[in-house]
């Protein structure tokens, strides 16, 4: 039997990107893929634009949330949504095109043989493209970093363009998740690994956004960054 597919696609102020993003991922991918958006009350209408494509579109779901909470939460609300909606597989995916759909047929056909699958940016044949060399190093050297004091052999940690199969993010608690930012996705890869769960790393190119404004800052590196230490001498 085919597997259920959710693709969760988190969303604040994404009004321009909204249909864009989601005509793209409904069109390359097969029938038993459904996308989900999750949107944070966002005060520029695209929660009321997911509303309006949902009806037009039965393989389109929204949930809202009142407010901005922080990506780590808006996942696991995802998640909990594809877990009561029967979904065998569910794809994390930003809405700004950085992450390209044209990789989730691939994702998809990985998701069949590993227990997760992480498109990576760090790998032969992943990069980014129209980075400064200031962000480069704070990607790469957060995934060093991480990758380093945690043990683990995953070349980009703190990328967010991931695949689970549901079995892996129901057993890793996701009630006693600590990270509401960035380092959530360190956080995530961190202890499916330690549960013992086998994933790959498959090369993606990593576009800047094409419009609206990045939810990058520098506070959301700090806390990734202190939150490494804390996953590793808790654990």
């Amino acid at each position: 039997m085919t597997p259920r597919s959710l693709i969760v696609i988190p969303t604040y102020n994404e009004i321009e990107n909204l249909t864009p993003i989601t005509d793209a991922v409904l069109g390359v991918t097969p029938e038993t893929v459904h996308v989900l958006v999750v949107d944070d009350g966002s005060p520029d209408g695209t929660g009321k634009m997911a509303d309006e494509l949902a009806k037009k579109n039965p393989r389109l779901h929204v949930l809202h949330r009142t407010q901005k909470q922080g990506l780590g939460p808006a996942y696991i609300a995802g998640f909990r949504w594809g877990f009561q909606n029967n979904f065998d597989q569910i794809v994390e995916m930003d809405a700004d095109f950085s992450h390209n759909p044209k990789y989730l047929p691939t994702m998809l056909d990985l998701l069949n043989k590993h227990d997760y699958v992480l498109g990576s940016r760090n790998v032969p044949g992943g990069g980014t493209v129209n980075w400064g060399i200031l962000r480069k190093i704070i990607s790469r050297g957060g995934s060093f970093y991480a990758r380093t004091i945690l043990g683990v052999p995953v070349r980009d940690f703190t990328g967010g363009f991931n695949g689970w199969n549901r079995k892996v993010l129901e057993d890793i608690n996701l009630d006693t998740m600590e990270s509401g930012g960035y380092s959530f996705q360190i956080e995530l890869k961190y202890r499916a690994y330690r549960k013992g769960y086998r994933f790959i790393e498959f090369p993606i190119i990593f576009e800047d956004r094409r419009v609206g404004k990045s939810k990058m800052s520098s506070k959301i590196v700090v806390e990734a960054l202190s939150m490494v230490p804390k996953l590793r001498f808790k654990n």
